[in-house]
């Protein structure tokens, strides 16, 4: 079993109601079984919704209560992002997934960039609030650009 980000599978669940489907992720879906998961949805959010960056760190950090993540008008959205990934956590573990494919960038999903805090459209090296919950507990996640 794969899990894939519901944006990467063609759903319209992004932070501006559009998805990112994916060239990699579809051939996926053609061979394999997959269930798709969006980590900001099960953590509450709708969509749309304002985008949102870590500020002070990376998902690691995050869960450690060593940083926070703020949407662009400046609310405190840490704790949606941490119930999202803990949830995606549960998720993962009761389909016994293989591999966890993740959308890069987001402050969720980043598996090895995410948006560096400015909302000036830079990135840095670091994964999001997910990614680094799945990984503690063992889970192999990637993003759609490691696919082949």
């Amino acid at each position: 079993m794969i899990v894939v980000s519901s944006c990467l599978a063609g759903l319209r669940v992004r932070y501006n109601g559009t998805d990112c489907l994916n060239d990699n992720v579809e051939k996926l879906l053609k061979m394999k079984e997959v269930k798709t998961v969006c980590p900001e949805l099960m953590g509450g959010f709708s969509t749309p919704r304002e985008p949102a960056e870590i500020i002070g760190g990376n998902g690691y950090d995050v869960i450690d209560g060593n940083a926070i993540v703020k949407d662009a008008s400046g609310n405190d959205v840490t704790q949606m992002y941490i119930d999202g990934a803990y949830k995606t956590l549960e998720f993962v573990k009761s389909v016994k997934a293989e591999i966890v494919v993740l959308k890069e960038n987001s402050p969720s999903c980043g598996s090895s960039h995410i948006y560096t805090g400015f909302f000036d459209g830079t990135k840095k090296e670091g994964v999001g609030v997910t990614t680094a919950i799945l990984r503690r507990n063992g889970i192999k996640v990637v993003s759609e650009e490691e696919l082949l």
